[in-house]
């Protein structure tokens, strides 16, 4: 597992540089997920590294294989300077720990709703899981292990989420697209009422 995590976190480092700050949350019933900060110029990134140590399993699956099925991490791209994000590091870890805890098989267009902001005075409530590789490309490990896939999220509002449910994450990012809405905002409103 140990070798995992090193490959993975290197793999972060080629994408984002070297972190210049990190946290660890413990969750119960789960290993340690750490958080890293990047920061670069306007642009701050959170990513996971723990979620990948363990393959998500389908949560009807009455034994869980231990070496296979889809491994992942999560980061998060906010503008610096226009809010305080540094607590969202606390709903990347329990999102990260979601596979382990609650039996999640994270996928492109998932939703992640906290019920409460993400941060403080933040307006987003939950995140979009978007589709992985384009940020971070794929790790590919030895074999009969999947690879690791890093998911972008993003901040959904409320009326986003109700959006996303009632007409797909598709249209939510048509909808993002045809409005110019800069997604890595930390203060944005809602772009769908």
């Amino acid at each position: 597992m140990g070798d995992i995590l090193d490959r993975v976190e290197e793999r972060l480092r080629s994408a984002f540089g070297e972190p210049d700050a990190r946290a660890s949350v413990t969750f119960l019933g789960a290993e340690r997920i750490e958080v890293l900060r990047f920061t670069h110029g306007e642009l701050r990134r959170y990513a996971t590294l723990g979620m990948s140590a363990q393959p998500m399993a389908d949560p009807v699956a009455t034994v869980a294989d231990p070496l296979r099925g889809p491994r992942a991490e999560v980061h998060l791209t906010v503008r610096a300077g226009r809010a305080d994000t540094s607590p969202v590091l606390r709903a990347l870890a329990t999102a990260a720990a979601s596979p382990q805890v609650e039996g999640l098989v994270l996928a492109d267009g998932n939703t992640l709703d906290f019920g409460e902001p993400l941060w403080p005075g933040a307006p987003f409530t939950a995140f979009l899981a978007a589709a992985p590789g384009e940020t971070v490309p794929d790790l590919p490990l030895p074999e009969p292990r999947d690879p690791v896939r890093f998911f972008p999220l993003v901040p959904l509002t409320p009326a986003e989420a109700a959006y996303k449910r009632a007409r797909g994450a598709d249209a939510l990012r048509a909808h993002w697209a045809e409005h110019g809405t800069d997604l890595a905002d930390p203060v944005r409103r809602a772009s769908v009422f």
